[in-house]
């Protein structure tokens, strides 16, 4: 599957290198986007591994830069209709093993660990394509308050207690620094009436928590897709560019997409770059994601829904992750 996923996201990418008639540039839009997105794998009826994650974030127009935003654009030789923006963003992230009732140590399965951290984002739009640099700030450990978050939410739903929560990962600092570019189309046609794209990204991320590269590519078929990229994510999953364009009162798209990463680190699988704790787990040197799902946009309120697929991320892990986000956007 793997080997297929790679495939049809490198083929997706080598167009790009034929010369092409760049496309019309990006419109100024003073207008904010706020969104936020729940990431849970109770909505696929499991408990394990991967299983929440929450992100807030706002997204500036193109008139509220930055000195920061601005250098960024000029270091990455941006053209002269360029539009930039700056955002910032919160987000927490749960792990655990699959068995939650048991109390000792799990060293087969995923450790119990909770991420909190920040992000501060440039975002620089060109007629051929979207360029995202985050620099990302965080802690793991007690101090994330992981275990508070997950309990809260059992009692809240009538779920059971969790009671492994003094076997997770202590606290640590993180840092973490990613690059993420989705091109123009690649491929815009009519289906009955409708219209329907398909546009690759690739990108990296170099840190404490997450060392990789990716490529990967979305197919959408819908009405007004020149409305956005796709909905916000939570990393390191296959991400539209957290904000859109309301070209009409009522707007829609179902999507498909695919994505491969290479994992060179893994904080929560391979164990500490900074502190003396080794990973008891050997992951995967290859992860993929599947999904699909549907946005809507209704005035200046856009609601995503997305199913996803990830593959096994390490060894010892019985079968793949399976888990639902959601996401709500507004613009300003």
């Amino acid at each position: 599957m793997l080997k297929t996923i790679m495939a049809l996201g490198l083929a997706s990418l080598a167009p790009i290198a034929i010369a092409q008639e760049a496309g019309p540039a990006p419109r100024s839009d003073d207008g904010a986007t706020v969104s936020f997105v729940w990431e849970n794998d109770s909505f696929a009826g499991t408990d394990r591994n991967y299983t929440n994650g929450i992100r807030l974030s706002w997204l500036s127009g193109t008139g509220d830069t930055d000195g920061v935003s601005e250098w960024v654009a000029d270091r990455l030789g941006a053209d002269e209709g360029a539009v930039v923006r700056r955002g910032i963003s919160i987000g927490h992230s749960l792990f655990t093993p699959e068995d939650i009732s048991a109390t000792e140590p799990l060293p087969d399965q995923h450790p119990y660990a909770g991420w909190l951290y920040t992000e501060y984002t440039a975002l620089i739009q060109q007629a051929d394509q979207v360029d995202q640099f985050t620099l990302q700030l965080g802690l793991i450990g007690p101090s994330a308050g992981g275990e508070w978050v997950q309990n809260e939410f059992h009692a809240l739903i009538g779920a059971d207690e969790v009671f492994g929560w003094d076997n997770q990962l202590r606290d640590e600092m993180t840092v973490g620094i990613s690059w993420d570019r989705r091109f123009q189309r690649l491929a815009e046609f009519g289906v009955g009436g409708l219209s329907a794209d398909v546009t690759p990204t690739l990108g990296a991320t170099l840190g404490t928590v997450h060392t990789n590269a990716k490529v990967g590519t979305m197919f959408r078929i819908g009405d007004d897709l020149k409305v956005d990229y796709g909905p916000p994510r939570v990393r390191p999953s296959l991400s539209g560019a957290n904000f859109f364009h309301p070209v009409d009162g009522f707007s829609w798209y179902v999507f498909a997409g695919a994505e491969a990463r290479w994992i060179a680190h893994n904080r929560f699988l391979d164990g500490s770059v900074i502190l003396d704790d080794e990973g008891t787990l050997t992951s995967e040197p290859w992860v993929a994601d599947l999904q699909g799902g549907i946005a809507v946009q209704f005035r200046k309120t856009q609601i995503g829904f997305t199913v996803v697929y990830r593959t096994e991320e390490y060894e010892e892990q019985l079968d793949a992750q399976r888990f639902g986000a959601f996401t709500l956007s507004r613009r300003f």
